[in-house]
């Protein structure tokens, strides 16, 4: 036996020795713990109403209902694009809250923005209010103490971990890697899906976790994200669909599992902890802005779309069972993403944070190519700059022929720092950075009263918790491939997570869904479906802010050599269609900039015959400091294509 072999055992033995559940006699010991401790306090008020503050969004759902009439339904959409406003409205809506919040999300940290919103969840817990919320396992709260906390702390709270693989809530290294061994099918199947319902009145879903990340709250790296908050008769579906993961077999309560049962065995029921947080000020800040009803009206509800008719389109928790026909029959995301895109006669705007698709959304592109007249497609995604996940971006970069030549994609990529893009960079707290034309740097004062700063690894990433990322099933791969890629400059960047999606100027599509292969096959998705122009129109207006110049490179075929290009092309395209050894080192497409000008007032779409005037290359990664992770990038184009199923 050799010593690698040696190692994995006793890696596996080590693991295996965390791995023993509770008996059904410890945990339900564990549960009562936590139930007996649970407070049944509410507040003093003479009737509920007492306890009731003014929500404008919240109003948007009676209104929405009062306007409906059977056979026309009336809803009112609104798009958050700014992570400032999808903060305040949540908060706004769980202040107003009367009856009951449900909760569904994919990462629930413990930092500023989570700790921010659970601090209102209690708060509306002691008001009478009942909340519930349920977590996929990958990215719950890290600590278990909270978790043990926040199951023992109010009968008006619940608490429930979605496919807790091992039995736990949280799982370390050695436990992922058991896991992987045993249950790689299981481990994948994750719950992608995000909703807020308010009193079965109002819905807000997209691509927004809860993570400073997600609110323009990281001094290092934010996401520019979008969702759509919704009201009208539409949100009994979303409550609906919400219920079914509530009740699923995979969904379990938490002082059901392994390690939070077994710290309430041995410690009792904690109190919930008084959370720090690392930028009070900020937090307050907020705080108010969402206690002034005045400003929501003006900023936020005011600017809802009233439209007719909405469709929620989301899969059912049944996608992860292993009855083939079970499961097919619970997918509904994908499917009717793919018919939206080939019922387009003219456009199709699509916006995505990993541009990898699976078999069929390729097959569906072919199609769509070969139609006459053929609908342009739009695609708004990230560069490598910008990305939080390089290997995806490096089968992304693999693709970029097939993408360009084959389906007739404009590709805009996303920088990492948009000179106009909806973010707030003085909540972010970082250190001000400006770049002189000589190339010397300005440094300033924080943005805001400074905030505490992470670790970091040595290239300057963000030290984050185990498997915090949209990607997560390869965070524990060993080569940090989901750390982002060190830059040229210093500053605080972004990257994009919005999925949306625009079709003929009509139809807009906001939801969780990334357009990719785990989307169609492990994770579970939804989507907010409006047909209406004059949403549309907002929407796409809000994807093309991104592919603006400012705000995007655009990817182009690079210009051809003077000689021998008929064979240049051919090598890389038998070289893009092997699985491995992708190793052809002149790709089809870099990265362009739209270069202004008497001759040039506008960019042109990449397939104009006046493109190159008004644009120049700027290499395959622009901004990226060429290192380790460059290197890795290109390792995966060469051998990674076998990942795209799972990514």
């Amino acid at each position: 036996m050799t010593a690698a072999v040696r190692a994995l055992l006793a890696l596996l033995v080590l693991a295996c020795g965390g791995c023993t559940s509770l008996s059904a006699l410890e945990r339900d010991r564990a549960a009562a713990i936590a139930h007996q401790a649970r407070s049944e306090r509410v507040s003093a008020c003479d009737a509920v109403a007492a306890c009731d503050r003014a929500s404008p969004l919240r109003e948007l759902g009676e209104r929405a209902l009062a306007e409906s009439a059977p056979g026309q339904p009336r809803h009112y959409a609104l798009l958050l694009d700014y992570g400032q406003d999808a903060l305040v409205s949540r908060l706004d809506l769980i202040r107003g809250a009367r009856h009951s919040i449900d909760l569904q999300t994919y990462i629930f940290d413990e930092d500023d923005a989570g700790h921010l919103v659970l601090d209102e969840l209690m708060a509306a817990v002691r008001r009478g209010v009942r909340v519930r919320v349920l977590v996929d396992q990958l990215s719950a709260l890290r600590q278990v103490e909270t978790l043990a906390a926040l199951a023992s702390s109010h009968v008006n709270f619940e608490l429930r971990i979605y496919n807790p693989v091992l039995d736990r809530a949280r799982i370390t290294y050695p436990m992922y890697a058991w896991a992987a061994a045993c249950c790689w099918r299981r481990l994948n199947q994750r719950m992608h899906s995000k909703l807020l319902v308010v009193d079965g009145l109002v819905a807000v879903t997209g691509g927004r976790n809860y993570q400073d990340d997600y609110y323009d709250w990281n001094p290092e790296y934010n996401f520019r994200d979008r969702d759509v908050l919704v009201s009208g008769p539409v949100v009994a579906e979303m409550a609906a669909n919400f219920e079914a993961f509530w009740n699923a077999r995979l969904s379990v309560p938490v002082e059901r599992l392994t390690d939070v049962g077994r710290y309430l065995l041995r410690n009792g029921a904690p109190p919930l902890p008084e959370w720090p947080y690392a930028d009070p000020g900020r937090v307050e800040a907020v705080s108010r802005a969402a206690d002034d009803p005045d400003l929501v009206r003006e900023r936020l509800a005011d600017e809802a779309i009233p439209v007719g008719e909405v469709l929620f389109i989301a899969d059912q928790p049944q996608k992860h069972r292993r009855d083939p026909e079970v499961a097919a029959s619970a997918v509904h995301a994908s499917p009717r993403l793919m018919g939206l895109i080939e019922s387009a006669r003219e456009e199709v705007l699509l916006q995505t944070p990993y541009l990898v698709l699976s078999d069929q959304a390729q097959d569906m592109f072919r199609r769509l190519r070969q139609r006459e007249p053929r609908p342009r497609v739009v695609v708004s995604t990230n560069s490598l700059a910008a990305t939080d996940s390089f290997i995806t971006y490096a089968l992304s970069y693999k693709y970029k022929r097939r993408y360009l030549r084959d389906f007739g994609f404009e590709i805009h990529e996303f920088k990492p720092f948009p000179e106009d893009a909806p973010i707030d960079l003085d909540a972010t707290g970082a250190v001000a950075i400006s770049w002189n034309e000589d190339g010397s740097v300005e440094i300033g004062p924080p943005r805001k009263p400074a905030a505490a700063v992470p670790r970091r690894d040595d290239d300057g990433a963000r030290r984050e918790p185990p498997l915090s990322r949209e990607y997560a099933a390869l965070r524990y791969a060993g080569v940090g491939v989901h750390q982002r890629v060190p830059l040229k400059r210093a500053g605080v960047r972004f990257g994009l997570h919005a999925k949306s999606m625009v079709v003929d100027n009509r139809v807009g599509v906001v939801g969780t869904h990334n357009f990719d292969p785990r989307g169609d096959t492990y994770n579970t998705e939804s989507a907010v479906v409006i047909e209406d122009e004059a949403f549309a129109r907002a929407l796409a207006a809000s994807i093309r802010r991104d592919t603006a110049p400012a705000n995007a490179w655009v990817i182009a075929r690079r210009d051809k050599p003077r000689v021998l290009s008929g064979l240049e092309y051919s090598l890389a395209k038998v070289s893009e269609h092997l699985p491995v050894f992708d190793l052809w080192p002149m790709r089809y497409a870099t990265s362009y900039e739209f270069r202004p000008g008497p001759e040039c007032p506008a960019p042109l779409p990449p397939f104009d015959p006046g493109f190159r005037a008004c644009h120049e290359p700027v290499g395959d990664f622009p901004e990226v400091n060429i290192g380790f992770r460059t290197l890795l990038t290109r390792i995966f184009t060469a051998f990674g294509a076998g990942l795209a199923p799972i990514l």
